[in-house]
C-alpha cells in the first residue's frame, strides 16, 4: 500500500510528463500501424500468386525480428540522426511479419469455388480482390494487426535510447537513478502506462474489428 501511495504521489506530480510520454508512445504506434498496414497487405497481394515471392517477402520480414532491439534502432542513426525517425523505422520493420504472414494466410484461406463463383458473376479480378477476397481475409489480416500492435508498444520503449522519447523515458530515467528515491516508481511508470496502452488498443482493434466485419462473416 505504501508503494501504491509514493508511485501515486509520483505520478501526480509529474502529469505533464505522463501525458506527454503517452501522446509520444500512442504516436509510434498509430502511425507505425497505419503504415506497416498498408505496406504489407498491399505486399502480400502482389505477391499472393508467386511462391518465391511470397516466401521471399515472409523470409525477409521474419529476419528483422532476429536482429537485436537496440541494433536496430541505432543503425539507422547515421542515416536519419537521432529522434522520431530512427524509431519510426526500426518499429517498422518489426511490425511487418504478423500482418503479412496473416495477409498471405487469409487470401490463401479463400474458398476457390467462391472465387469461381465470383468470376460466374462477371465481377473483373480487381473485383474479386477488393470485393470477395479481402473482406474475406479481413478477420485475418486484422488478427496480425493486432499481434503487430502489442508488439510495438512494447518495443517502442526502446526509443527513449535514441532519443525518440515515449514511455520508455520513465524506464531508463529510474534504471539510471537506482537506487535513488523514486527510481522504482519511475519503472513502474513507464510499465504499467505501456501495459495499459496495450490493453486500449488491443480493445479498439476488436472494436474496429466487429465494426468492419459483416455479421456473416463472424
Amino acid at each position: 500500500m505504501e508503494f501504491f501511495n509514493n508511485w501515486w504521489g509520483f505520478v501526480s506530480t509529474r502529469w505533464d510528463q505522463v501525458q506527454i510520454g503517452l501522446i509520444e508512445h500512442s504516436v509510434y504506434v498509430v502511425s507505425v500501424l497505419g503504415v506497416a498496414s498498408v505496406f504489407a497487405i498491399v505486399l502480400g497481394v502482389v505477391t499472393r500468386r508467386s511462391p518465391l515471392a511470397r516466401e521471399l517477402s515472409l523470409a525477409i520480414s521474419s529476419v528483422f525480428l532476429t536482429i537485436p532491439s537496440l541494433a536496430l534502432f541505432t543503425i539507422f542513426i547515421p542515416l536519419v540522426g537521432l529522434g522520431f525517425a530512427p524509431s519510426f523505422l526500426a518499429l517498422l520493420l518489426y511490425s511487418l511479419l504478423p500482418i503479412l504472414r496473416n495477409t498471405i494466410a487469409g487470401l490463401d484461406g479463400i474458398d476457390s469455388s467462391v472465387l469461381e463463383a465470383a468470376k460466374g458473376m462477371g465481377l473483373t479480378p480487381t473485383q474479386v480482390l477488393l470485393r470477395v477476397q479481402l473482406p474475406l481475409a479481413w478477420p485475418v489480416i486484422i488478427a496480425g494487426i493486432r499481434v503487430s500492435a502489442m508488439l510495438v508498444v512494447g518495443v517502442a520503449a526502446i526509443a527513449t535510447l535514441v532519443a525518440g522519447g515515449g514511455l520508455g523515458d520513465f524506464i531508463k530515467s529510474g534504471l539510471a537513478r537506482l537506487p535513488l528515491p523514486n527510481s522504482f516508481e519511475s519503472i513502474w511508470t513507464g510499465t504499467l502506462l505501456c501495459l495499459l496502452l496495450a490493453l486500449v488498443i488491443d480493445i479498439s482493434l476488436q472494436l474496429l474489428r466487429r465494426a468492419t466485419i459483416s455479421k456473416g462473416i463472424r
